[in-house]
């Protein structure tokens, strides 16, 4: 089993976009799709098998109504967490600092999937969803 995809709540889609490809260094999916209206939502792709899709916020009830769960939709998770290698690490923090965005919050050492890690950092997307990235000693 493995993690397929997390939603992410923008106001902001393109802002999201441009965030997630350009800052974080992740691969936009369906990004063209999205904006001539083929597809609801554009995602990000974390791994071959992993995205992290960027819904829009007026697509709140459409979301309720395909989940079936009434007040599900719209709300914010903590955080997502993404490994990377140290040297991947180190180029993200520098292109955060680089957009004014702050990195002071971390942890050292920090638990994840992988068992303990040296460092992880916490920073806001656009929309103040919560990103965390850490790297292991792998």
């Amino acid at each position: 089993m493995r993690l397929d995809h997390v939603v992410v709540w923008t106001t902001d889609v393109e802002a999201a976009m441009d965030f997630y490809t350009r800052v974080v260094g992740l691969a936009p999916v369906r990004f063209d799709e999205f904006r001539s209206d083929d597809a609801p939502f554009p995602s990000v792709r974390v791994s071959p098998d992993s995205i992290i899709d960027l819904l829009p916020v007026a697509a709140v009830a459409d979301t309720e109504s395909q989940t079936r769960v009434p007040g599900s939709a719209g709300h914010r998770v903590n955080h997502v967490c993404l490994a990377m290698s140290k040297a991947e690490y180190d180029a993200l923090d520098q292109r955060l600092r680089a957009e004014g965005i702050d990195t002071s919050a971390r942890l050292a050492p920090t638990f994840g999937a992988r068992g303990w890690g040296p460092e992880g950092m916490y920073f806001p997307d656009p929309d103040g969803n919560v990103v965390e990235a850490r790297y292991y000693d792998d």
